[in-house]
């Protein structure tokens, strides 16, 4: 997801409370948090947040964190957040975010583990030359096998049937166990928070959703 450069969003995401700069910080943040039980979600690529804020809005006993590579969309994302915590009169103190790579969330966990990561319609990086890149190739499901507790789950949604099929290819040579597979999602009547993505272009083709441990 692309977004223009905002030096003044940066700066005000950079200094808002929910704002995570280090593994150090995240680290002493979910020792105090993770007591009694609570349980630690992770979305990867949460976009414009619309997703994650729903998510700890429905489930406040427990922890959410969103990642999202691009400063700039973070930066979107924060003021849509607080827009929804003034709509709500509500404070989300069980959501933090953070700017990593994928790649490095092994290291930026470190001890911690998660119950559950969501992958929602990642960049489908069509062209075969750079499969590496999609957040379903082998080496980032490595990192996230790093970071899932025995019983955790993986939870992936996407519009597009290229990158749906590989996901279902690399999910099973990487040793995954398909839990739900889902060809059109919404025809079905199961549970579903919707992204703003998923809102927005879902009326142009099914929504595929698969759920792996």
């Amino acid at each position: 997801m692309r977004a223009r450069f905002n030096k003044e969003a940066i700066d005000k995401l950079k200094e808002n409370e929910k704002y995570i700069a280090s593994k150090e910080i995240l680290h002493k943040i979910l020792k105090e948090k993770l007591k009694d039980g609570k349980k630690l979600f992770i979305e990867i690529g949460m976009g414009k947040g619309e997703f994650i804020s729903n998510m700890s809005y429905n489930d406040r006993d427990n922890i959410y964190i969103g990642v999202e590579l691009c400063i700039p969309v973070l930066a979107l994302a924060i003021k849509k957040i607080n827009r929804f915590e003034e709509e709500k009169n509500i404070k989300l103190d069980n959501l933090f975010l953070m700017s990593f790579d994928a790649l490095n969330v092994g290291e930026m966990l470190g001890e911690f583990k998660v119950d559950k990561i969501y992958l929602n319609f990642s960049d489908p990086w069509p062209k075969k030359k750079h499969a590496k890149r999609r957040l379903t190739n082998e080496k980032f499901l490595n990192e996230y096998r790093k970071i899932m507790k025995d019983d955790a789950t993986l939870e992936f949604k996407t519009d597009n049937r290229g990158l749906f099929e590989y996901s279902l290819v690399s999910m099973q040579n990487f040793g995954f166990k398909f839990i739900e597979v889902y060809l059109d999602l919404h025809k079905t009547d199961i549970p579903n928070v919707v992204t703003e993505y998923e809102e927005k272009f879902s009326r142009f083709g099914p929504i595929y959703k698969l759920v792996v441990k």
